[in-house]
């Protein structure tokens, strides 16, 4: 798969080692690991159930993604909100791995 920077929200992809789809819902989100918080690039819900409840919600990023189902709408908003996204990830990025 290849797609530069963020998909967009509503993609739908496969992660590897998984059977069971996902929907991205969000991304550039922060969670907790047992050696403290962690910057991944999506969070997202199974498809076609949907959110259930918080603890079904997944973080994972772009390197685990082995299929691409559906790519999300992309108009005006979304490619000026990817821009930005993209930008900030970058960043955060960089910040993450100086200070490991």
């Amino acid at each position: 798969m290849y797609f530069e920077g963020f998909l967009p929200i509503g993609s739908v992809v496969l992660l590897k080692n998984s059977t069971k789809r996902v929907m991205i819902t969000g991304v550039g989100q922060k969670g907790t690991t047992e050696s403290g918080e962690k910057l991944y690039d999506y969070v997202g819900v199974v498809y076609p159930e949907g959110y259930q409840n918080a603890d079904l919600n997944y973080l994972f990023n772009t390197d685990q993604i082995d299929t691409l189902y559906f790519l999300g709408l992309q108009d005006s908003e979304f490619f000026a909100f990817k821009e930005k996204a993209d930008e900030v990830m970058k960043e955060l990025r960089a910040e993450e791995k100086a200070g490991q």
